[in-house]
């Protein structure tokens, strides 16, 4: 997983609230390979019509959004169902940041465990970073080891767990988090085999 620390990009507003898991990647295009890539399917039935034509509304649609890999949208981003498609969906579009007041609790993990960054702002600071964007030229900068995020004249503290900051600090999984722990768990297999040998399995003879 790619280290994550300053980001400086393209932001998209999305003025919406309760964006389900099922909006973000329809169940009907999770039956395609991961390989084949799920970007195309992100937030499809916002972006198209019945007829797969564009919605000219949709600001993911928009030319002055193309490349965004800022998303910054309301609260209960991610809810519903725990498909890491949803994820999936986002990395694959090309976002790295979802910036919003509150987020889905698995979707976030999920969003952590692909180096996605779910930043948790404010109601009102929300607000004032939709605005924002749309009054500038939409660029933006987060900044991971200060918890900021900085556009037009805005300068927004966002919060994360220390747990996830640290494994996005560091590009680490899960696996990598507890492997930062070696010598605290050795130092206690030691110890533990001391004071309680007898859970200590012995060797068979070959």
């Amino acid at each position: 997983m790619d280290v994550f620390k300053v980001l400086d990009a393209l932001a998209c507003p999305l003025p919406l609230s309760g964006i389900d898991t099922d909006q973000l990647i329809p169940a009907r295009f999770m039956k395609r390979s991961r390989a084949d890539g799920y970007g195309n399917f992100l937030l499809y039935d916002l972006r198209f019509d019945e007829n797969g034509q564009r919605h000219p509304d949709c600001p993911l649609n928009a030319p002055r959004w193309q490349g965004a890999k800022i998303l910054v949208t309301r609260r209960n981003f991610g809810s519903g169902s725990s498909r890491e498609a949803a994820v999936y969906a986002l990395a694959d579009y090309g976002f790295t940041c979802v910036i919003a007041p509150s987020f889905g609790d698995i979707f976030a993990s999920n969003a952590v465990n692909n180096g996605l960054l779910p930043a948790t702002v404010s109601e009102e600071d929300a607000e004032a970073l939709l605005a924002a964007l749309e009054s500038s030229d939409g660029s933006a900068r987060v900044d991971l080891e200060t918890c900021e995020i900085r556009a037009a004249n805005l300068v927004i503290p966002f919060r994360i767990d220390p747990v996830w900051r640290t494994k996005l600090l560091n590009g680490w999984d899960d696996i990598d988090l507890t492997l930062s722990h070696s010598a605290a768990i050795e130092a206690f297999q030691v110890n533990d085999a001391k004071t309680r040998p007898w859970l200590v399995p012995k060797s068979r003879p070959a």
